[in-house]
């Protein structure tokens, strides 16, 4: 059976670690170096690192944040956010990271995921979905980009089918409704998009206990999940999260 990975998310705005609710309401959490290290010592299986207002604000990702972070893991790096051709995945990989997430540019277009993946592999390349509910709830989910400003029309399914198709190694899947609230992931959406792919997808918005975790790789068929300001400001760590899903009879990679 293969092991569900636990994912530690720094949420980056001015060199800082931030964190909201829905996408707003933004608080501080710290430095990202410091941050990564601490969840990566307690058991994180893997770091994601988002510059969030790289899109909207138009300028490329912060590489010499992305070079401190890297400087102080030894789990995987994954870096999203300013990402928008070959040569930016080239820089970010450059400053030490193992995968690149990308969202609005792979909506802007498409080809760039496997533009990226023919240079670093298809395994480096995550594509980013942050996800809305509709009217008719999972059914027309959209998809959304700009760190969540505005709506793309596009139907969260078939954008994680294409985007498959044209070379992602990974979906990370953040729902909008529920990123923050610690109620819960939305494992309906998960699943719907989990049961459309066959590549792997990381859940991402709602984590607040163990249980959740328990739910999303069950009923949500997740083959990761990504946390925050439950690890930022002390609420589990991975270590502990980990003990409580082997219990729970999940299989988890356990920190020494």
């Amino acid at each position: 059976m293969l092991t569900k990975r636990i994912i530690a998310c720094l949420d980056v705005r001015g060199g800082r670690v931030v964190k909201g609710v829905q996408f707003v309401d933004i608080v501080d959490a710290g430095d990202p170096a410091e941050l990564a290290h601490r969840h990566a010592a307690a058991g994180a299986d893997e770091i994601v690192l988002l510059d969030i207002t790289a899109t909207h604000e138009g300028r490329g990702t912060l590489i010499d944040t992305v070079k401190r972070t890297a400087a102080a893991l030894f789990v995987p790096f994954t870096v999203g956010g300013g990402v928008r051709s070959a040569d930016d995945a080239a820089a970010v990989f450059d400053a030490g990271a193992d995968k690149v997430s990308i969202n609005s540019a792979a909506i802007v277009r498409p080809e760039l995921i496997g533009e990226i993946g023919a240079s670093f592999g298809a395994q480096a390349v995550i594509v980013a979905i942050d996800a809305k509910r509709g009217p008719r709830g999972v059914e027309d989910a959209e998809v959304y980009v700009s760190g969540g400003r505005k709506t793309t029309g596009l139907n969260v399914v078939a954008w994680a089918r294409e985007a498959e198709a044209r070379g992602a190694g990974e979906i990370l899947l953040t729902s909008m409704n529920t990123d923050g609230m610690r109620n819960g992931f939305d494992c309906e959406l998960t699943a719907a998009v989990s049961s459309a792919v066959q590549i792997p997808v990381i859940a991402s918005g709602g984590a607040g206990t163990a249980a959740h975790f328990v739910s999303v790789f069950g009923e949500g068929k997740a083959d990761a999940a990504l946390a925050a300001s439950i690890f930022h400001f002390g609420v589990t760590d991975s270590r502990e999260l980990k003990a409580e899903l082997r219990r729970a009879g999940v299989s988890v990679r356990l920190p020494c």
